[in-house]
């Protein structure tokens, strides 16, 4: 049912997206980048940032949600109409891949987020002692998610390393589940 509902936006070539994760894990600067911003000064996200960008005939409203623990409990604030969620995490922390697991196995479970696309964003993969894909994937036992369709990508919020290919899984993907053309 939610799918035809969502397949009825013959007009809407606009998207939600939700970019969440850890703090420290990226998303601002990810963000920044997509933006042609400056990703030099990038300071933690306290509450929530909107930035909008056309990319492929669709309006992308990108949703940077701040991650430090305090604001987790809030997120849900923010689960409403989401069509993608982008999950970011820092390959370089291992020490909270476990933390990372269970809070996004959490949202997840979300009534709201059903019927939301994952695209893992595995960021700062560019530098030296980053966990490999395999590491993440099995850190976050994406292999177990059954109930969302989700890819993992390896990326640079600095470098800019595979953004726009992120973007264009989510719209391919958002062709395929959410709109009639």
């Amino acid at each position: 049912m939610l799918s035809i509902l969502r397949k009825a936006r013959l007009k809407d070539k606009e998207m939600r997206i939700l970019m969440l994760g850890l703090d420290n894990a990226g998303k601002t600067t990810i963000v920044k980048k997509i933006m042609n911003e400056d990703v030099h000064s990038v300071s933690p996200t306290l509450g929530f940032i909107i930035k909008t960008i056309e990319y492929d005939g669709y309006k992308l409203n990108i949703w940077d949600v701040g991650g430090q623990k305090t604001l987790r409990t809030y997120w849900k604030n923010y689960f409403e109409k989401t069509d993608t969620l982008v999950w970011v995490v820092d390959a370089t922390d291992r020490e909270r891949i476990d933390d990372c697991r269970q809070e996004l196995a959490g949202l997840l479970l979300e009534e709201r987020l059903a019927g939301a696309s994952l695209l893992v964003f595995k960021n700062k993969s560019d530098v030296p002692g980053a966990m490999t894909e395999d590491e993440v994937r099995k850190g976050l036992q994406l292999d177990a998610i059954k109930t969302h369709k989700w890819t993992i990508m390896a990326c640079s919020a600095m470098t800019g390393m595979n953004l726009h290919e992120g973007l264009r899984w989510v719209v391919e993907d958002a062709k395929a589940r959410l709109f009639l053309f």
